[in-house]
């Protein structure tokens, strides 16, 4: 991994490039993922690089949902392995939900790869490698575990994934989105919408999770019901518009 100074201004932006290469040098990332990680980051700066307050509100409603699932499932990517394995199995080990392996670019060697890397940052039990049942979708994504998102009542999906996305809530699940762009077919589709980029968003839930996993059912189902995910895509825009609105008055620049 390339040797970038902490005082670099882009410091976090580029260390999360070098690992998405670093994936693709393993094997457990696409070169495709390089891409979309560019696409997140864009919307990233949009937002000012922060999780916002209606970001934080959906962290804790998702939260709540997989506290209440009876099946919750974690599905992985090429991307999400490489960037944040240990966040991913710490979620999955505080709310006793199980990681899945769902990859568009499938290979079973490939598959096999994120596994084992998801067992050397800690997990367990990891679905994916035996996957056969279909969904009705023309890619490999619709190879899923009947265990896991097959069989799921809430399936927790980090960054783009939209088709697959509609076809699990047409399925009857709560699909919970990680995605920096509020208009993918990810973010309009899912249950949950988290505008977040998903190393803030893991670290959130983790810790509303800890926070909440003793709560009793009906107070989370009361945080699930103040819940409205159609008002969280017009907030997430609202907070570029006033990001974008800033910048431009911090320089000089008329906003119209």
């Amino acid at each position: 991994m390339t040797d970038i100074p902490r005082e670099h201004p882009r410091y976090e932006s580029l260390m999360t490039r070098e690992k998405i290469v670093e994936g693709i040098g393993i094997g457990i990332t696409s070169k495709q993922g390089l891409v979309a990680q560019g696409r997140g980051e864009a919307f990233d700066y949009l937002i000012g690089e922060r999780t916002t307050e209606s970001a934080a509100f959906a962290e804790r409603a998702a939260v709540a949902h997989i506290l209440l699932a009876e099946n919750p499932i974690i599905s992985v990517n090429g991307n999400t392995a490489a960037l944040v394995p240990e966040s991913m199995v710490t979620l999955a080990d505080v709310t006793g939900a199980t990681l899945e392996v769902n990859l568009f670019h499938r290979s079973d060697a490939r598959v096999h790869r994120i596994i084992e890397h998801l067992k050397s940052h800690g997990a367990g039990r990891v679905l994916g490698g035996s996957a056969e049942k279909r969904l009705d979708l023309s890619h490999d994504r619709a190879i899923v575990d009947e265990e896991g998102i097959f069989s799921a009542d809430v399936v927790l999906v980090p960054l783009e994934d939209g088709d697959r996305c509609q076809k699990l809530v047409e399925m009857g699940k709560v699909v919970i989105s990680i995605d920096l762009n509020p208009l993918s077919r990810t973010s309009l589709n899912a249950s949950v919408s988290i505008i977040d980029n998903v190393t803030r968003a893991l670290q959130n839930m983790t810790q509303f999770a800890r926070d909440m996993k003793h709560d009793s059912r009906e107070s989370l189902q009361e945080v699930i019901n103040s819940y409205d995910n159609r008002k969280f895509i017009p907030d997430a825009l609202y907070a570029i518009q006033e990001r974008l609105k800033h910048q431009a008055e911090e320089r000089g620049v008329q906003w119209i």
